[in-house]
């Protein structure tokens, strides 16, 4: 069971995990705002995206950040096959994020991989 989990996590993606790999994309990265989440891109060599989450305390309490870390994710998993492969990404949560329903990050991340021109070529 944890074997098929895993492979459904990552369609596509693999996460960021290593704190050096989230400050190098902070630190080359390009960045996307929208009021509920930051993008941060940086391409890598490695063939596949890796996406990273984080959300700061100004997000609200550990709930509050756990649940826009795993609303991020879903929504990541969602788009991940019409992302195109070789960028670490770095999701960012914002303090708007808290309250609001997973369509709305969803739509919300979709706009900033658009704004970033991320998506492959055939995605409509």
């Amino acid at each position: 069971m944890a074997l098929a989990k895993a492979s459904a996590l990552r369609q596509g993606a693999q996460r960021l995990r290593a704190r050096a790999d989230f400050e190098r994309v902070r630190r080359e990265g390009h960045s996307w705002r929208h009021r509920l989440l930051v993008l941060v891109a940086r391409r890598n060599e490695l063939g596949v995206t890796r996406v990273g989450v984080a959300a700061g305390k100004r997000v609200g309490s550990a709930v509050a950040r756990n649940r826009a870390k795993r609303l991020m994710r879903q929504a990541m998993r969602t788009q991940s096959p019409r992302v195109a492969p070789g960028w670490d990404l770095l999701l960012i949560a914002r303090a708007p994020i808290a309250p609001v329903k997973m369509q709305d990050v969803a739509a919300a991340l979709e706009s900033l991989l658009r704004q970033a021109a991320l998506f492959l070529a055939s995605s409509p």
